[in-house]
């Protein structure tokens, strides 16, 4: 009756705590955050003045006293006391003062990281007020959320393209057999854009217009109809505001570098892969998972390099963070499972 009032008040979660964006799951109600991992703090007395979409809006935008920050880089923290309040705020967001105790917190973490890497996650969300904190490797929350039968004795893929990292994994039974992690993702594919404008146009763009051509005309695969936008920024001769004409064409050269570091680790895995799961993926293909599966020709380029059927999840942007939901539950009926074996 206790363990009942206790997960009754408790509103345990699950996190992903992505580069990028970190977005929240709540036990009995679903997907209740999506906010960008992103706050605004004074440069001298290292206060926060914003923390999530607020602080996104003013990436590039701040005076010299202010600074806005992703305190995670690479899937990793980057900044351990800045991420511990973002983590704060968040489960201050999510509970609304409905909570009576400390919630428990699944976090969703890269395959790659370090066990000093894991300790800081974990000591920012008990800092933050969680009560118990469990890793789960983000391959393997993603295969969950993303529905594939992880349980099964038969190879399955899952490639989960993030903001800071890239991961991919084959399961099988219940574990990952082979999972690589590669630093190249989302935020390095921004960055080759605004490389690009700067080699080409001599044009100086910010992250957020960066990461608006790649959503709005980016491709990694040659389109039916090539698209074209106007790209504004400030040029590097004359210092001053200038505007240019780009197609996905241009963008897709731009992105070329970092996506082929991508095909190149998901080749390594298959690669290392044992040869009778390597069987299985000729069926069960490719699952895209994350933000950088919503690229367009993405599963065409990844089909075509390596000669497996490619699909999309469901939902990409969330499958992280519902796979740590599904293993909250995981828990709870394990910790049943427990309690009715009988007594030696």
């Amino acid at each position: 009756m206790f363990n009942y009032l206790f997960s009754l008040f408790s509103n345990d979660m699950g996190i992903d705590l992505g580069t990028a964006n970190t977005l929240v799951y709540v036990k009995g109600q679903g997907i209740v955050l999506r906010e960008p991992s992103v706050v605004a703090i004074e440069r001298d007395s290292r206060n926060v003045l914003a923390i999530g979409a607020e602080a996104k809006r003013m990436l590039g935008k701040t005076p010299a006293n202010i600074i806005a920050v992703r305190p995670l880089r690479n899937g990793v923290i980057a900044d351990f006391d800045v991420t511990e309040r973002m983590i704060r705020y968040f489960i201050k967001k999510v509970h609304n003062r409905r909570s009576l105790l400390h919630p428990r917190i699944v976090i969703g973490v890269p395959s790659g990281i370090t066990e000093v890497e894991k300790r800081a996650v974990r000591e920012s969300a008990q800092q933050a007020g969680a009560r118990e904190v469990y890793l789960i490797e983000e391959p393997m929350a993603a295969a969950i959320g993303a529905d594939i039968p992880i349980n099964e004795p038969r190879g399955h893929m899952i490639v989960d393209m993030g903001g800071g990292t890239t991961e991919v994994a084959v399961v099988s039974l219940g574990d990952m057999v082979v999972s690589k992690s590669l630093d190249v993702a989302g935020d390095e594919l921004d960055e080759a854009i605004i490389q690009y404008f700067r080699r080409k146009y001599n044009l100086l763009v910010g992250e957020t217009t960066a990461e608006d051509v790649k959503i709005k005309v980016g491709s990694v695969f040659p389109l039916p109809e090539e698209q074209v936008m106007e790209v504004k920024g400030r040029d590097q001769v004359t210092g001053l505001p200038k505007t240019v004409t780009i197609t996905s064409e241009e963008v897709r050269q731009a992105l070329a570098d970092p996506i082929k570091l991508i095909i190149e680790v998901i080749k390594q895995t298959l690669e290392e892969t044992p040869a009778e799961l390597a069987a299985d993926l000729v069926d069960t293909g490719i699952v895209l998972a994350g933000g950088g599966a919503l690229l367009r020709g993405l599963p065409d380029l990844l089909s075509q390099e390596t000669e497996l059927p490619v699909v999309m999840a469901a939902d990409p942007l969330t499958c992280v963070v519902m796979g740590t939901g599904r293993y909250l539950e995981e828990l709870d009926q394990m910790r049943r499972d427990r309690r009715a074996l009988p007594l030696n």
